[in-house]
């Protein structure tokens, strides 16, 4: 067995926006989608899944205060409950060759309005100025990440924690970061990879895979706040990822920029990573019977991260 195979590994997510059941909750659900799709495509890989570290940088109640000073309100007990139901549909869904656009189109409530408006509105709001009030009015708890520096703070402290520990037991790391959460990770690996002052012990760490599901980061606005948009350009990126998949379902709003491989293209010319590969998919969730093209469960479980987990596991 080589060194490699021998090497720990471990998963470390980070969730997206919007109320969140707590942390145990949240985490067996990612982890029990993660395993079903490795058990229905290949069921060989599942052994050495569940020996692995897997664990989450958890934030919910971070956005759960932004949201609740809005007027909002959360039924955890709902919420749970319909994500369980998701994602037994899904497992329900075989073989892999149905996440496709047949089965999508027939599920209920299908609508590309969210993303055709974001795909419109984004480039015209963005130049004159009305981005964020706007993004503010959507996702009051990802507005408050790029503009409350105390939220943004604390919420990559959790997960630069997490990082951290992981790095410092010397395993290798799969990232995976839903909506907002890939956001929260870009200024962490950026933080550890560029900061040398603060974080110098972590220089030459490396996060083996990164895959972002359903991430803003192609979005033009987000990037300009984005921790080193400003810097010259051999401390403007992260150099801390060895390969990034990025995963982009079908109507999903959240990232209307579907790649992110002509965005970041300058980090594979100076060399701060390796690879960055785009994945247009098909979220095949349905949350409180209508289709969810950005839902978490249908991103965990897809033939794609499977296939990414299954190609990483030794």
């Amino acid at each position: 067995m080589t060194e490699e195979a021998q090497q720990n590994r471990s998963v470390l997510l980070i969730h997206g926006r919007d109320f969140k059941p707590a942390a145990a909750t949240y985490l067996e659900l990612a982890v029990t989608a993660m395993r079903a799709g490795l058990e229905r495509d290949f069921p060989d890989c599942v052994a050495c899944f569940d020996q692995m570290s897997i664990d989450l940088a958890w934030y919910g109640d971070l956005n759960a205060k932004v949201l609740q000073r809005k007027g909002k309100r959360y039924d955890e007990s709902l919420d749970v409950g319909d994500r369980r139901n998701a994602l037994q549909a899904l497992r329900e869904i075989t073989p892999r060759k149905k996440f496709g656009i047949r089965v999508y189109d027939k599920l209920p409530g299908k609508s590309a309005l969210p993303e055709f408006f974001m795909d419109v509105s984004a480039p015209l709001l963005g130049a004159v100025g009305f981005r964020m009030p706007v993004l503010g009015k959507i996702a009051k708890d990802f507005a408050a990440y790029l503009s409350d520096l105390e939220f943004a703070e604390e919420a990559r402290r959790r997960l630069r924690e997490k990082l951290c520990a992981i790095m410092d037991r010397g395993d290798k790391i799969m990232l995976v970061t839903h909506g907002t959460g890939s956001v929260i990770a870009y200024d962490v690996l950026w933080e550890l990879s560029n900061d040398t002052e603060t974080y110098k012990e972590y220089g030459d760490h490396k996060v083996d895979q990164w895959l972002t599901l359903g991430s803003p980061l192609g979005d033009s606005t987000v990037q300009k706040r984005l921790l080193g948009a400003n810097e010259r350009a051999e401390n403007r990126f992260p150099s801390n990822v060895i390969s990034w998949h990025n995963l982009a379902a079908e109507d999903d709003y959240s990232c209307h920029d579907t790649t992110l491989a002509d965005d970041f293209k300058k980090m594979l010319v100076q060399r701060r990573v390796s690879a960055v590969h785009d994945y247009r998919i098909f979220n095949l969730a349905v949350r409180y019977g209508k289709s969810n093209p950005h839902s978490s469960i249908g991103y965990y479980i897809h033939p794609r991260l499977a296939k990414i987990l299954s190609d990483w596991l030794p």
